[in-house]
């Protein structure tokens, strides 16, 4: 973890950030599954047969793929959820006709939807705008009728030993492409690096 953050904070150029974030971010056999690759293989193709999309679209990410968090600085555990990103247009864009109905019924005020739940839309349809698909921010209401089985549901049955994964919480979103997913990558890898460089500074002139 701390060699990681280390080298980090040592790029200079996007194109160094770049690197980084798909040597060690998004390429090869997450740490959740050294050892195992079989295993690895299995588990994306169970998610590509729910969604009907290729095993080579299914990804895990985050601490899952790294073996530790660098924003919150802590090992991956027990307690930590296996994040999945599937980078399928196809899903992204079947997902977004279910949202059109929704969408209509708001426009027409024939949806009841609280503060709370409203604030939550926006917050996923901003993510949408990137290319980020968030089921999990979608209010309650719409999700139980549309989603239930589609998404949660399945992430449910392949959480907590039921899946190859092993004994851990399954999330997922969905991005539009493989470029959203790197792009969205690199925004916290660089504000992660920007946070780094000013403590560095800091330690620094403490010590001067």
């Amino acid at each position: 973890m701390d060699e990681y953050r280390a080298a980090l904070e040592a790029t200079k150029t996007d194109e160094e950030l770049l690197d980084l974030c798909r040597r060690r971010n998004l390429h090869g056999t997450p740490y959740v599954f050294q050892g195992n690759e079989e295993a690895y293989y299995a588990f994306r193709q169970r998610v590509a047969e729910e969604f009907e999309i290729g095993f080579e679209e299914v990804y895990v990410v985050g601490s899952a793929k790294l073996g530790f968090s660098p924003h919150k600085r802590r090992p991956f555990g027990l307690d930590s959820d296996i994040d999945v990103a599937i980078v399928s247009s196809a899903l992204f864009e079947r997902i977004m006709e279910t949202i059109y109905e929704y969408q209509m019924q708001l426009r027409g005020n024939r949806k009841a939807v609280t503060d709370r739940e409203l604030g939550r839309y926006h917050e996923f349809l901003e993510y949408g705008a990137i290319g980020w698909m968030r089921p999990d921010l979608l209010p309650t209401s719409f999700r139980v009728r549309e989603l239930k089985t589609l998404w949660f549901e399945f992430f449910k049955s392949i959480s907590y030993g039921s899946s190859e994964v092993g004994d851990y919480k399954v999330a997922a979103g969905v991005f539009k492409t493989y470029a959203h997913l790197e792009n969205y990558t690199i925004s916290g890898l660089r504000s992660l690096r920007a946070k780094l460089q000013v403590e560095s500074g800091v330690d620094n002139a403490d010590q001067a």
